[in-house]
């Protein structure tokens, strides 16, 4: 019986399994990967503390920290993958992919979630070689560049609104009409150097070794066009890694786990959640890690009034 089982490699579980290890709770972290979502971003340059740093590189500083812990309070398992969740009365059952049950007094779930991806010619070739699902972590190396923006809804418009700032035209592309709220959406087309294309869907990334432009169509006639960008920022949504857990906690229409914003408990008593995977406001590396020390924070209280 371990006190905590943390599911996920990203930087909500690192930060949690190393505040567990300090307060001696005897933890296991299940992960199938390190880093999260950074993973593949060549230069990360807003997680606090370090100016400059690759996505491969953060992954490896989040495992070699853990693993610094790993002995008498820390156990990993890694590759390993979690694949159900029984929640009990008095523990939480943790089944693994090779069959195991693990059994904790809490259960914290930071299994991330994974960008809803441009599934057109050229998107995955030029991905990350122009075309980006960060605009927080590689929207500064834009600046002074056009780009373009794929996503109608509030993601698309706070990333055109990010951008603005710094490059010389955002275009955004947006399937139908935009479905971003009026504020954010008048904020976003007062610049000057912000264009909108409305009704019109994605066709093919292009570039010769990143990208150089991004062809699209008019839904209504069909008319097809080619828009000159440097960057392409995808917003077209998140995934939540919540298939594995079924029906067990109370989740949003969007699959992401609902918490409580003061403790990240969620609506079973022994599991929280943080990161990504939850229906938190903002998702980002530091917020991830921030909820996951006041889940764990929680987490420990919780457990020494049993």
């Amino acid at each position: 019986m371990y006190d905590l089982v943390i599911v996920g490699g990203g930087p909500a579980a690192a930060a949690a399994a190393v505040y567990a290890a300090r307060k001696r709770l005897k933890t296991l972290l299940v992960t199938e990967e390190w880093g999260g979502q950074s993973n593949v971003s060549l230069d990360v340059q807003n997680w606090i503390g370090t100016p400059s740093i690759s996505g491969a590189d953060l992954a490896k500083n989040l495992k070699a920290h853990v693993e610094t812990y790993k002995g008498a309070f820390v156990e990993i398992l890694f590759p390993m993958r979690a694949t159900s969740l029984l929640p009990q009365d008095d523990k939480v059952v943790v089944e693994l992919k090779d069959g195991k049950k693990m059994e904790a007094r809490a259960v914290l779930i930071t299994s991330g979630a994974r960008r809803r991806t441009l599934d057109i010619p050229g998107a995955k070739e030029f991905d990350q070689k122009g075309l980006t699902y960060c605009a927080s972590c590689d929207g500064p190396l834009f600046a002074d560049k056009d780009v373009a923006v794929v996503g109608g809804g509030n993601a698309g418009f706070e990333t055109a609104l990010q951008l603005l700032a710094y490059c010389k035209s955002v275009t955004l592309l947006s399937r139908g009409e935009p479905r971003a709220d009026e504020v954010t959406l008048a904020a976003a087309l007062a610049h000057s150097n912000m264009r909108l294309l409305k009704n019109v869907e994605p066709t093919e990334v292009v570039g010769e070794q990143f990208v150089t432009g991004l062809k699209y169509k008019d839904t209504g006639n069909g008319q097809e066009a080619l828009l000159p960008v440097e960057g392409i920022f995808v917003e077209i949504g998140l995934l939540p890694n919540t298939e594995w857990l079924g029906d067990t906690l109370e989740m949003n229409a969007v699959k992401q786990i609902k918490t409580d914003p003061k403790t990240q408990r969620t609506s079973h008593p022994r599991v929280w959640a943080a990161g990504d995977v939850t229906d938190g406001l903002y998702h980002q590396n530091n917020i991830a890690a921030g909820d996951a020390v006041k889940a764990l924070e929680d987490i420990y209280m919780s457990l020494r009034r049993q």
